[in-house]
């Protein structure tokens, strides 16, 4: 068996459709993760990923790449924070999508600032990944210090509670947040989003998945909504999706 038959087994077993990543770069990183678990050919490892449980969690965290930490690139998220103040109806209640978020980081930070904007609307944080293991992590709103450094202090102050060498969410920031599972590939988009974050999770597809993903985001946000993507992604081609740029790494729906 090779890889490409690799590919399609995980995409029957896990839903995961691997073909969409760069190839190049997602072979190397499927065999550097079978020389560390000692075998050696492709059926000895989907042998350990249907026997051992651990083993195959590694695999989709190596895979889905759930590398994060609250407000990363903190001063992108200093000019997210004046664009939300300056370009979306906030006092109207936000509807915000999350997409590919990891451990919850992502989607806790948008709702500190927006729940700062002290604003009269209810907002609406929908935060989705690929990874239920993952996705329960972010549920239960527990972190260490590496994953949190970048929060400011009066954040911290007022949405943290720290127990030990752990950093809890507040109840307050967690009702804001809705986690659900969601595959940015193979499934539907919900609409009618005012913000989507989609950070450093599209930089490892192929083009031709980059450019539906965007298409589909585009679809999925009012007028005047915006994209916010990581600081390591521009998008070239912004205008064939119906955006203009706002700034660096926002762009605004047309």
């Amino acid at each position: 068996m090779d890889l490409i038959e690799f590919q399609h087994w995980v995409l029957k077993e896990y839903s995961i459709d691997l073909s969409a990543y760069k190839s190049n770069q997602l072979h190397r990183r499927i065999l550097s993760l079978m020389s560390r678990v000692g075998v050696s050919s492709v059926e000895e490892y989907i042998s350990l990923l249907k026997k051992d449980p651990a083993q195959k969690q590694k695999f989709l965290d190596f895979i889905t790449i759930n590398v994060t930490e609250f407000f990363r690139n903190p001063e992108i998220f200093d000019e997210l924070s004046k664009k939300i103040k300056s370009e979306l109806p906030y006092n109207s209640g936000l509807k915000i999508w999350s997409a590919a978020c990891s451990i919850g980081a992502e989607p806790y930070s948008l709702a500190m600032i927006v729940d700062n904007l002290n604003s009269r609307g209810n907002h609406k944080i929908i935060a989705t990944d690929i990874d239920s293991t993952i996705l329960q992590k972010a549920k239960n709103g527990e972190y260490v210090y590496s994953e949190v450094k970048n929060v400011p202090k009066q954040f911290m102050d007022k949405y943290f509670v720290v127990n030990g060498d752990k950093y809890i969410i507040s109840p307050q920031i967690k009702k804001m947040v809705e986690f659900k599972k969601h595959d940015l590939i193979l499934d539907n988009f919900d609409n009618n989003f005012d913000l989507v974050v989609c950070r450093n999770v599209v930089i490892y597809f192929n083009q031709d998945i980059k450019d539906k993903i965007y298409k589909k985001i585009s679809d999925s946000l009012k007028k005047g909504g915006l994209l916010f993507v990581g600081a390591t992604e521009s998008i070239y081609n912004y205008k064939e999706y119906g955006f203009e740029k706002a700034s660096t790494f926002i762009y605004k729906k047309l």
